[in-house]
């Protein structure tokens, strides 16, 4: 955990040493089997007020009435529960991407597309997520929306508390944002609407063969 008594992470290190991953007899393709459909992430990254919540909730939506079994993890509502002792400093953020990089492939290995829609700033804590992940089933979506839309949005008036110095690390004023190298796709969401998006990512996800109409 973040500032911690060196002394209490080697402790930590030393009781990982004693633990034993347990292969289970249902697995992942078994689940894909039953769900008849495979399983993946769609990681949206992107600032704060550029569309990643609305995009992943119609995208949920559209792939629920095509049949499939889906499930959003949003950046606030986990933060309200799973990720509630950790603010806003580089560490804590770091930890809040490790941590649903693992409940994401949690979600994968139970045969779930899960759609996952956090800032996530930093490319090093992207790279680390995406290595969580079997071949292909990582799908990066870097929602791009310039930081004068996004503060034109600002629907939860971040962005002015930020400038007023109310914030104290945000992205896109006072911390930084490195966009994605490399996405599998970009949106750009002040030239597009969420059906054009929605549209983009589900002729992707047929393309590559992950989805199919039921």
């Amino acid at each position: 955990m973040i500032n911690e008594h060196p002394g209490l992470e080697r402790a930590r290190e030393e009781e990982a040493s004693n633990l034993t991953w347990h292969d289970m007899r249902v697995t992942k393709e078994l689940r894909r089997n039953r769900n008849g459909h495979s399983s993946f992430v769609v990681w949206l990254t992107g600032l704060s007020g550029a569309g990643k919540s609305t995009i992943a909730s119609a995208l949920e939506t559209r792939l629920f009435d095509m049949g499939l079994m889906t499930y959003v993890l949003d950046g606030d509502n986990v933060r309200m529960g799973l990720n509630a002792n950790l603010g806003f400093s580089e560490e804590d953020r770091q930890e809040n991407i490790r941590r649903v990089a693992e409940v994401s492939r949690l979600f994968v290995d139970a045969g779930i597309v899960t759609i996952s829609s956090f800032i996530s700033p930093l490319d090093a804590d992207r790279v680390k997520a995406r290595e969580r992940f079997g071949e292909g089933e990582f799908i990066e979506v870097f929602i791009d929306c310039p930081v004068e839309e996004c503060m034109k949005r600002d629907p939860k008036g971040l962005y002015q508390k930020a400038i007023a110095g109310e914030i104290k690390n945000f992205t896109g004023i006072n911390a930084p944002y490195e966009r994605p190298q490399d996405p599998e796709i970009t949106l750009r969401t002040d030239q597009y609407t969420v059906d054009e998006c929605v549209d983009t990512l589900v002729a992707y996800l047929k393309d590559r063969g992950l989805i199919f109409a039921r």
